[in-house]
């Protein structure tokens, strides 16, 4: 009996990465990106977001919320900070990179920087989040670090809005350190061509699983495809607030797991 297909909602890169190793799996995957990324063009975000790339190896360390943060990051950076980064500077330089989770690592170690550099919770950590990452780096912040937060916003809000990571802000500050936030990518619902919306109606009920890795998703489905029946739905949610989340917008079936490959492998199979 051939396995569900997968419906994979995190935006395109990340949801390309996916597929692909889902399929190495056995399992067919097919993206269907509910956040859609697109570059920063406020002009003041884009003099801050130049500023903190000039001085980057000001900060104790750079907290990168994302991959995507990390790619729009360090897309006009020729190279200068990412030398820095990874201590390949004729200078020693101990800015570390913070991440998440292991996709923004990836994208950490694409753009050039050193593993040994970044920080990030365990890979059989229960969750890929700020609290978790804090219970790593906690021990590095002394009283008068700077941290530097990149981050999105939601498209068309002023760059002071940005979205992400207000708790570990508290967690830094509280340690006596300052931080600054920097918008490098804006977050936006997608614009389904008539074939997304064909396979958002099929999949809603024809027994596919709805990979959910993030709540503001699930209201931009809403958005790109009203009137969208999911109540014979199945939805895998990688965090407890999105399964809740999941479960009020309709979903027939929700099932938690891990934001790991062979957890979410695991789960599925063990469905059926």
């Amino acid at each position: 009996m051939a396995s569900a297909r997968i419906i994979v909602t995190r935006p395109a890169r990340e949801a390309a990465h996916w597929v692909e190793q889902l399929g190495a799996r056995g399992h067919a995957a097919t993206a269907l990106p509910l956040i859609a990324i697109g570059a920063c063009t406020d002009p003041a975000a884009q003099a801050a977001l130049a500023q903190a790339r000039a001085h980057l190896d000001s900060y104790r360390a750079a907290m990168f919320v994302s991959g995507n943060a990390v790619e729009c990051f360090f897309t006009k950076n020729e190279s200068k900070e990412a030398l820095a980064l990874t201590n390949k500077a004729p200078i020693a330089i101990e800015t570390r990179a913070w991440a998440p989770g292991p996709g923004t690592v990836r994208a950490l170690l694409r753009a050039g920087v050193s593993r040994d550099c970044i920080d990030s919770p365990a890979p059989d950590a229960m969750q890929f989040e700020s609290e978790t990452l804090w219970q790593q780096v906690a021990p590095q912040v002394r009283a008068g670090d700077r941290i530097l937060i990149v981050r999105g916003c939601a498209a068309g809000a002023a760059p002071g809005s940005g979205q992400g990571r207000d708790w570990l802000a508290r967690q830094i500050e509280q340690a006596g350190a300052t931080v600054d936030f920097v918008v490098a990518y804006t977050r936006g619902a997608p614009h389904f061509t008539p074939e997304q919306t064909a396979l958002a109606h099929a999949a809603a009920g024809d027994g596919s699983w709805w990979l959910l890795s993030s709540s503001e998703a699930l209201a931009h489905l809403a958005s790109a495809a009203p009137g969208l029946a999911l109540h014979a739905a199945r939805a895998l949610a990688t965090h407890p607030r999105i399964a809740q989340a999941a479960r009020a917008a309709g979903f027939g079936h929700v099932q938690e797991c891990r934001p790991a490959l062979e957890d979410v492998v695991a789960s599925i199979e063990s469905a059926g």
